[in-house]
C-alpha cells in the first residue's frame, strides 16, 4: 500500500466505530467510513474539539452537525498546490487527501521526461490532480461532467499560483468528449481517470462503473500518443479491487508497449494508531 504521508496541512488524526477524526488545515472534522469497523478508545482530546461532524442518513445522504464555529470555505495546501474547501453534501470537502501519492508519481513522471506532455483527467473532480501535472510542467485537458466542480477547479488553479499555465478546464461527458477526441484526431501522453461508481453526465447521461470502465478504457488507450508516458485508473468503488483494473488496463494496452503495469492501495497514516487506513485502488501504467 502506498500512504500518502507528505501532508502538513491534512492529517488522519484516530479512526474508530466508523467514524474518521482528520484536521484539515486548522479545522477538525469528523467524517463516516464503512470500512472502520473496529472499536477502539477513542484517546486524541481533538474527538472532543471537532468542529463538526457528518451523520449518515438511514434514507440516504445525510447533513453536517456544526459542533463549533465552522467558516464556509477554508484553504490548505499541498507543496506549492492551494486548495479551497467546504462541507458539501455526501461527506466531502472538496479533496481527497489520500491522492497526494498519485499526484506525486504523475509529476514525478512528467518532469523525469523532460519533453512535453499533453495529459487528460477524466473525472477531474476540484483539479488537484491536474494542478500537480501543470505544475510539473504538463500542458493538461481537465473534464468533469459537474459545472460547479469545474469552477471549483478554475479557483484552486488561481489560488495556486497556476492559472494562466496551459489547461483547458471543460464541463462535458468524458465518454462523449474521449468519443470526439478520436474524430478528431488527438493524443495524449497521459491519460488519468478517477470515476465515481455511479454518476450522470450533464445531459443526464447515467454512468455506472462496473458496466462502462472496460469499454470507456478501451477508447481511452486509442487516444494515448505513439510515446505514451503514464495511463492511471483510480477507484473508491467497493469490491473493485486494484487487481481487477490492473487487469482491465493491462488487457487493452497495446501488445508490445515498453513500460511497468503495477497496482495497488492507496491510504492515510493514523496518527492515533500508527498503521494506514485504505481509502482506494490504482492501477497504473507507466514508461
Amino acid at each position: 500500500m502506498r500512504a500518502a504521508n507528505q501532508w502538513k496541512d491534512y492529517e488522519l488524526l484516530d479512526t474508530s466505530r466508523g467514524e474518521r477524526l482528520e484536521r484539515w488545515g486548522d479545522i477538525y472534522l469528523i467524517r463516516p467510513d464503512p470500512q472502520i469497523l473496529w472499536d477502539t478508545p477513542r484517546r486524541h482530546p481533538a474527538w472532543k474539539q471537532a468542529h463538526a461532524r457528518y451523520h449518515r442518513s438511514n434514507t440516504g445522504g445525510g447533513q453536517w452537525e456544526r459542533l463549533r464555529s465552522l467558516p464556509d470555505s477554508w484553504q490548505i495546501r499541498y507543496g506549492d498546490l492551494h486548495f479551497a474547501l467546504k462541507p458539501m453534501g455526501f461527506k466531502h470537502t472538496g479533496l481527497f487527501p489520500e491522492q497526494a501519492v498519485n499526484w506525486d508519481a504523475m509529476a514525478g513522471f512528467i518532469r523525469q521526461a523532460n519533453r512535453p506532455i499533453r495529459v487528460l483527467n477524466l473525472f477531474g473532480y476540484t483539479g488537484a490532480a491536474t494542478l500537480a501535472c501543470v505544475a510539473a510542467g504538463a500542458h493538461v485537458t481537465h473534464v468533469d461532467a459537474s459545472k460547479g466542480m469545474v469552477a471549483w477547479g478554475k479557483e484552486n488553479a488561481v489560488l495556486s499560483g497556476l492559472a494562466d499555465k496551459p489547461m483547458r478546464w471543460l464541463v462535458d461527458d468524458c465518454g462523449k468528449f474521449v468519443q470526439r477526441e478520436l474524430r478528431r484526431g488527438n493524443t495524449y501522453d497521459g491519460i488519468l481517470m478517477d470515476p465515481p461508481s455511479y454518476g450522470r453526465g450533464p445531459g443526464g447521461e447515467v454512468w455506472k462503473l462496473e458496466e462502462q470502465i472496460y469499454p470507456l478504457v478501451a477508447e481511452c488507450v486509442k487516444l494515448l500518443s505513439d510515446n505514451p508516458l503514464f495511463f492511471l485508473i483510480n477507484s473508491y468503488t467497493t469490491g473493485l479491487s486494484p487487481s481487477v483494473m490492473q487487469y482491465v488496463l493491462g488487457s487493452l494496452l497495446p501488445a508490445g508497449i515498453d513500460g511497468t503495469l503495477e497496482a495497488d492501495e492507496i491510504g492515510l497514516p493514523v496518527t492515533d494508531s500508527g498503521l494506514v487506513l485504505p481509502c482506494g485502488a490504482t492501477a497504473m501504467w507507466h514508461r
